[in-house]
């Protein structure tokens, strides 16, 4: 079975690439316009890299079974059009799944934020508890070489579903090609306004996605999102509703404990947000026929997704986390748990506008008031990252007034990274947010900087 991967550097499509190459009998071949790293040394180890950069016609032959178009492949790719020119099976990323687990239990997880957090938190229990599952996550697991699995072998699949498009020539939402058998959604929180131009239109996309789970299925939500209760009542009868909430807990020292049957258990993680994740994790579980003792002492030890809080530096009175924060409530969200864990520190926090919705001028009133947790709360963006998108120009003015507060709006990284400077950081938690880099800084480096100057 020989497939080809058109724009093979993706953060998915390589991860499917190398899943796909580990099957037995499939030949796995690639091109791509640009491939960075950590993308180009994976395939390179793997013998999947490909020989010339870019796109490549003469490539596409009639022995080719199927070809796999990632999302920023175009229309007018010359390697899509030889392959539409040979009648070529041509399936997105989220088709090409589908088909590899159409035969197996499928745990999609969706939600506005903590859809990456959850699906680990799944992967995790399933690996202790022995059960197999082939899967794709959006995020490294400690414990896990790959984010994406498909085996011959596997019951369950479990999927990480994202709401955005599924390809330039498919434009549903990813997790509606999934068809779960239990699903899962933590929250509707409006997101990717170039999408979705209306929280209405958003909202549809997610009642589309409980419209799809297949009969007899399970659909778990989080109780306290009103949307989704809404979703929930009007679900087919045939569907099995999971509300889930808040578990009891306690931060005592510093250390959270989740409380179950009266007892407390450890865990690793903090947050109201993270125990959320917990309880929809734990359901996924139990729908499979583990205890719920059983599930909170084997997540015990999961300390988290890469880039999801994840704590970067630590010193006696002072600790930095990197997160992947960049929406209004995912902000939200991860201030509150640094403030609910660390009472009495300072929360300085630094976030980076960098997503297409986050730089529209017409979105970001949504941040007013997100980032009201920290005492010291900065927000840089790039204004040539704006014009690259092609979107309308914003000002700091702008910016500063949709936040509120006291936020200082950077467009210098270097501004930006002498106003951390600047800060005193006895007594303090540090909170690094961006789905990017800050403009190519070294978080870790630079935040460990930071704490010990």
């Amino acid at each position: 079975m020989r497939i080809h991967f058109i724009a093979i550097g993706g953060a998915a499509m390589h991860n499917l690439a190398l899943a796909v190459s580990e099957k037995e009998g499939y030949v796995v071949t690639g091109s791509d316009d640009e491939i960075f790293d950590p993308a180009r040394s994976r395939l390179q180890a793997k013998g999947l890299l490909p020989s010339e950069i870019g796109w490549h016609a003469e490539k596409i032959t009639k022995d080719i079974d199927a070809v796999i178009l990632g999302m920023h492949a175009r229309e007018d790719n010359p390697e899509l059009i030889r392959a539409k020119e040979l009648g070529l099976k041509i399936y997105s990323f989220p088709e090409y799944l589908y088909e590899q687990t159409k035969d197996k239990i499928r745990i999609v997880v969706g939600g506005s934020h903590g859809k990456t957090t959850t699906t680990a938190m799944i992967l995790y229990a399933m690996k202790k508890m022995g059960i197999e599952a082939d899967y794709m996550v959006g995020a490294q697991i400690a414990g896990f070489e790959n984010m994406v699995r498909l085996s011959d072998t596997a019951k369950y699949a479990v999927f990480e579903g994202d709401e955005y498009l599924t390809s330039p020539l498919d434009l549903r939402s990813k997790f509606l090609l999934y068809h779960p058998h239990i699903a899962i959604l933590t929250g509707i929180a409006w997101d990717h306004i170039n999408v979705f131009p209306t929280f209405d239109s958003y909202v549809d996309t997610f009642r589309k996605f409980v419209g799809l789970i297949e009969p007899n299925g399970t659909f778990i939500y989080f109780d306290g999102d009103e949307n989704l209760r809404s979703i929930a009542s009007k679900a087919r009868k045939d569907i099995g509703l999971r509300p889930y909430n808040t578990p009891e807990f306690v931060v005592e020292d510093g250390q959270t404990s989740v409380v179950v049957d009266g007892e407390k258990i450890k865990l690793s993680i903090f947050g109201r947000h993270n125990l959320q994740n917990l309880c929809a994790a734990c359901n996924v579980l139990c729908e499979l026929g583990i205890g719920k003792k059983e599930f909170f002492e084997a997540l015990s030890d999961f300390t988290g997704a890469s880039n999801r809080l994840e704590r970067i530096v630590e010193l006696k009175d002072r600790v930095a986390f990197k997160d992947f924060a960049h929406s209004p409530s995912k902000l939200r969200a991860t201030i509150n748990a640094v403030r609910e864990q660390y009472q009495g520190r300072k929360i300085v926090a630094a976030m980076e506008l960098h997503t297409f919705s986050s730089l529209m001028a017409d979105f970001l009133p949504q941040y007013k008031g997100c980032m009201s947790e920290a005492d010291i709360a900065f927000v840089y963006f790039n204004p040539k990252v704006v014009e690259h998108k092609r979107l309308k120009e914003i000002s700091v003015e702008q910016v500063k007034e949709a936040f509120g507060g006291d936020v200082r709006v950077f467009t210098s990284r270097e501004e930006l990274e002498e106003a951390l400077l600047g800060v005193d950081y006895k007594e303090s938690a540090l909170l690094m947010m961006t789905s990017g880099t800050f403009d190519g800084m070294d978080i870790k480096q630079f935040a460990t900087k930071l704490l010990e100057k």
